[in-house]
């Protein structure tokens, strides 16, 4: 039990920083797409718009998305609909927890999964964008794995509902 905490304590640790990390990236990603589409806004008018501004917002904002996502479960700033689980006993809405993140977990391994395969099929196919020509398979992998640390923040919070390594707050 004690090796299991240790593990927990450790898993969170790495998830954190990682998690940390990506929330940077992200906002970078965020900050960058806000300026390509200003930028574009303000040449527009005068006749010379950014050549693939669209396709370089839709790359950063993939980015943008999909890298704060462990952070925000970490965090807990995901939507959430409790109206039902406040009603009930906390041992009930642990158990429910448990199970929402359970299935959680299991559903963003494969969302991971598949993203990571539609990676490597267009990467084998050399797939670019229309306009710039970028070889865009690198921000599908991101997006893989982003899904992926969301699936050990998620399990973390499973084995944390079983009452496994600190409490949720």
């Amino acid at each position: 039990m004690l090796r299991l905490k240790k593990m927990v304590s450790f898993l969170e640790r790495v998830s954190q920083a990682l998690s940390k990390w990506f929330l940077w990236i992200g906002g970078i990603a965020l900050l960058t797409l806000t300026g390509i589409a200003c930028a574009n806004m303000v040449m527009r008018p005068l006749g010379v718009p950014l050549t693939g501004a669209y396709e370089l917002v839709g790359f950063f904002g993939a980015l943008a998305v999909a890298l704060p996502l462990g952070y925000t479960q970490i965090a807990r700033s995901h939507i959430s609909v409790d109206i039902l689980a406040t009603r009930y006993p906390k041992k009930t809405t642990r158990i429910m927890n448990g199970i929402s993140s359970l299935l959680c977990v299991v559903f963003f391994i494969l969302v991971s999964w598949q993203t990571a395969k539609y990676a490597t099929l267009i990467w084998k196919r050399g797939e670019t964008s229309e306009t710039l020509r970028i070889i865009y398979h690198p921000f599908v992998y991101v997006v893989s794995i982003c899904c992926l640390l969301l699936s050990l923040v998620l399990l973390i919070d499973f084995i944390k509902s079983l009452g496994f390594g600190k409490k949720e707050g």
